[in-house]
């Protein structure tokens, strides 16, 4: 039986998917697993790592089940980035909740770094903003809060990782500790002109070099998975953080090409090219690394995209599924007047106010659920907005279109909105599982299903182009609104 396919797995926030991707870009099957939300704390966000690990497996079992091991070429991996495990490398435990990057936790570590002066060495190395959402300080967390951690770690007893790493631990049987490059980008410790880890970064978040993984290319030979739940040992053949793997999967190689990605967060990517380029306020990052030669990325990270969904389903009540939510928000001509900014866990590009918190204005004794609900749906849209105005005025580039993806791009209502408050076609594919996507496309590379990167490309297909319909004065006074709603929740949490 010919290896022609590519098993890839999708390493969420909320839940863990296993694909198998054909050479024509088909699913062959697919499994999905959530694991639990844990809140200690207001603005503190963990995960269970073991949790994270029972449900790959699960999946992978599944698909196995439905695909004989024989076709599978190998193990593609993408992961939500900046999620932190700390773990001991002898006994495979994990020793505290993994730090999720929505967490705040590290906000006055972040503002301490900023007084003394060091966000621009931070920056200038690299690519990145002083922002509890990175893994830097994260982790320094953590080695001052478990107990012993710090001390252990000096000795070489532990490992950390963002979550590529912890699963490639458990997949490998604890033989393999690595990361690439575009997970590393996200650190905070990763220096983009030497493109490895940085000792003096090291030194002043407090972190043991030797407490990282070793770096990898983005695709290759990378490990070999022995874990006892498959019929035969695979290759892991691509490592790539998800919005990077999104960007791949969407086919974006050149400067032209910007994609979002409607997921938990919001996630805008522009590719720069062998090159990375300073914004003033977006992130530069590793796009991926084929064989050391690397591609960059001007990155806009928004904190609470879909989650903003999420949150009305789970916290409030307002709805009992994500999908209601289309068939409400077109149950009311407009949101009545109400603005919802969902800083749920402060605000992320292009503000960076760790302290900010979510907002829900214009309420009245008319105001229904059908108006919040499309006031959350009209946010995702104008976070998008910020970023791509902050794009166009950082970078100068001229942005002709938007190409989408994730489980929120299946919402119609919210696509032509995006369009409206854009101005622009927005693109959808036929296959909205970019992020498995590029993590299938970058092992595949590795195992020739696919002959190089256009040959990839080559096998996408877009679904809809949504264009423009509202009109562009109508559109620039809703945006105006939305901005002067932005700034009444900046800096809340600051003031207690």
């Amino acid at each position: 039986m010919t290896a022609d396919a590519i098993l890839a797995l999708d390493l969420g926030t909320t839940g863990n998917r296993a694909l198998v991707i054909d050479r024509q870009q088909h699913v062959l099957a697919s499994a999905y697993r959530e694991f639990p939300q844990i809140f200690p704390q207001p603005g503190w966000v963990e995960h269970d790592p073991e949790a994270i690990w029972q449900t790959t497996r699960d999946c992978l079992r599944e698909v196995l089940a439905a695909v004989p091991v024989e076709r599978i070429a190998g193990i593609g991996i993408t992961n939500q980035r900046e999620t932190v495990v700390l773990w001991d490398r002898a006994s495979g435990q994990a020793l505290h909740h993994a730090i999720v990057w929505q967490c705040r936790r590290t906000t006055d570590t972040c503002q301490a770094l900023k007084e003394a002066g060091l966000e621009p060495i931070f920056r200038d190395k690299t690519g990145l903003v002083l922002d509890p959402y990175f893994s830097g300080t994260k982790i320094k967390w953590l080695l001052d809060h478990v107990p012993g951690a710090r001390e252990r770690a000096e000795r070489g007893e532990l490992a950390i990782g963002t979550i590529d790493s912890w699963v490639v631990h458990k997949l490998t049987g604890g033989q393999a500790h690595i990361t690439d490059p575009s997970n590393a980008s996200r650190t905070l410790l990763y220096n983009l002109q030497t493109r490895n880890w940085d000792p003096a970064l090291c030194a002043l978040l407090g972190i043991p070099p030797s407490l990282l993984p070793t770096l990898v290319p983005s695709s290759g030979s990378l490990a070999t998975a022995t874990a006892d739940l498959l019929p035969s040992p695979l290759p892991i053949l691509s490592l790539v953080g998800d919005q990077q793997a999104a960007l791949f999967g969407q086919g974006c190689f050149d400067s032209s090409s910007l994609k979002n990605t409607y997921g938990t967060g919001l996630f805008l990517m522009l590719n720069t090219g062998p090159q990375p380029r300073a914004s003033r306020n977006l992130l530069s990052t590793v796009a991926w690394d084929l064989a050391g030669t690397p591609s960059y990325a001007v990155e806009g990270s928004v904190f609470i995209g879909g989650a903003a969904i999420q949150w009305l389903r789970d916290q409030l009540g307002i709805i009992q599924h994500a999908d209601e939510s289309e068939g409400l928000a077109r149950s009311v001509p407009d949101s009545g007047g109400v603005c919802f900014v969902p800083a749920l866990a402060g605000l992320g590009a292009p503000y960076w106010d760790a302290n900010a918190r979510g907002l829900l204005i214009g309420l009245t004794r008319g105001t229904e659920r059908a108006h919040v609900v499309r006031a959350a749906l009209e946010a995702i849209a104008w976070q998008t907005r910020d970023v791509v105005d902050a794009m166009r005025e950082d970078l100068g580039v001229e942005i002709h279109r938007l190409q989408v993806d994730g489980g929120a791009a299946r919402n119609d209502f919210l696509m032509q909105f995006q369009a409206d408050a854009l101005g622009l076609p927005v693109e959808r594919p036929v296959q909205l599982e970019s992020t498995a996507m590029g993590a299938a496309g970058l092992a595949g590379l590795a195992a020739k299903v696919w002959a190089d990167a256009d040959d990839f490309a080559s096998h996408r297909r877009v679904d809809r182009t949504f264009m423009p319909m509202l009109d562009p004065t109508e559109r620039e006074r809703r945006y105006r609104l939305w901005r002067l709603a932005v700034e009444r929740c900046r800096g809340w949490a600051g003031l207690s």
